[in-house]
């Protein structure tokens, strides 16, 4: 029998996406499915669109507000699948996906084969994700998996893994801790127990880009540069007991590095941290430096406020772009069925 396929779909306030997320999970072509949506207690209108969709092969469940981890935890739960398919519900899955990624395991599948796949960012044209390939876009070893993630600055969107439940059962629950690193931890938990990961190029992955509602967004959030560097920790700790080199040892110093800035002024307890870990692990961290589009502020004005500046401009020309791109899907009248939904 074909393995059956959890598609598990966390949703909080995403009443203007979930249409189309859950359009994208239902017309998958790999038919032996299970779409489980677990509603975060939403203030908007996301559970009752949600139940729209309800079938026998798609169920809504809400619960009291609890942040993503838990809720995707109450949603593995209530799974059957032999693999899951995590879907934020603002994202969206090419249909052949799934169908792409399980015929990539052959006639005999290995359970601890953690697949992998392509993913593009858009805002509201979706139809013009560009798939821009990373140095995670290959068949890796978990280990040099870790290795490019952390020394590269390095990552791959939560829906383009698909994860036995075999792989799923031997990495735990998502920590509920994590305020935006979560799936960044979880799935180093998975590496961990995987023997390989295999990519798969045509398993296509539409990620909407929401900026500073991202909740792997830090900002000025004081509870979620705390979070971040647990996260950091459990990352350093999860590369070196597969490999404990040079080399691991390197990535981990300079994964520190690439995450130095966020802590930079206002954590200076987390900074003079960061610095003993690289120390003992025999490398040394230089303080952030802003780019020379800030540096005139911080001469002027100090550090705090050149880096909100470095925060704030970026945000600002990043909404400008997001509504523009929102007024040309208007004027295009594109559709979500001329790409997803037939």
């Amino acid at each position: 029998m074909k393995p059956l396929v959890s598609i598990l779909i966390p949703a909080y306030n995403a009443e203007a996406w979930i249409s189309d997320t859950l359009q994208s999970a239902i017309a998958q072509t790999w038919e032996r499915k299970e779409i489980i949506v677990v509603d975060d207690g939403s203030t908007d209108q996301t559970l009752a669109v949600a139940r729209g969709f309800e079938s026998d092969q798609l169920r809504v469940v809400t619960h009291k507000n609890q942040g993503a981890a838990a809720t995707r935890n109450k949603a593995l739960s209530l799974s059957k699948g032999d693999y899951i398919q995590y879907l934020d519900a603002d994202d969206l899955m090419g249909s052949e996906k799934i169908a792409s990624q399980i015929a990539a395991l052959g006639d005999s599948p290995n359970k601890r084969t953690l697949l992998s796949g392509s993913w593009g960012n858009f805002m509201y044209r979706y139809y013009r994700t560009k798939f821009i390939p990373s140095a995670l876009w290959g068949d890796l070893s978990p280990v040099e998996w870790l290795v490019r993630k952390m020394g590269q600055n390095l990552y791959m969107q939560t829906a383009s893994w698909l994860v036995s439940r075999e792989l799923a059962e031997a990495a735990g629950p998502w920590d509920t801790r994590l305020l935006g690193d979560d799936d960044g931890e979880y799935f180093c938990r998975v590496l961990l127990a995987s023997e390989e990961v295999r990519f798969v190029p045509e398993a296509l992955v539409y990620y909407r880009a929401s900026g500073a509602t991202s909740l792997s967004y830090i900002g000025n959030s004081d509870k979620k540069r705390v979070a971040q560097m647990v996260s950091m920790k459990l990352h350093i700790g999860y590369l070196r007991s597969l490999e404990d080199t040079d080399r691991t040892r390197a990535a981990c110093v300079q994964y520190l590095q690439n995450w130095l800035v966020f802590f930079y002024p206002e954590r200076i307890d987390i900074v003079n941290e960061a610095q003993q870990m690289a120390r003992e692990l025999g490398g040394c961290l230089e303080l952030p430096r802003l780019s020379w589009k800030y540096s005139w502020i911080r001469a002027i004005f100090g550090w705090p406020l050149a880096k909100r500046a470095q925060i704030m401009l970026p945000r600002l020309k990043w909404t400008l772009l997001r509504r523009w791109d929102s007024a040309l899907f208007r004027i295009e009248n594109r559709t979500f069925a001329d790409g997803f939904g037939r």
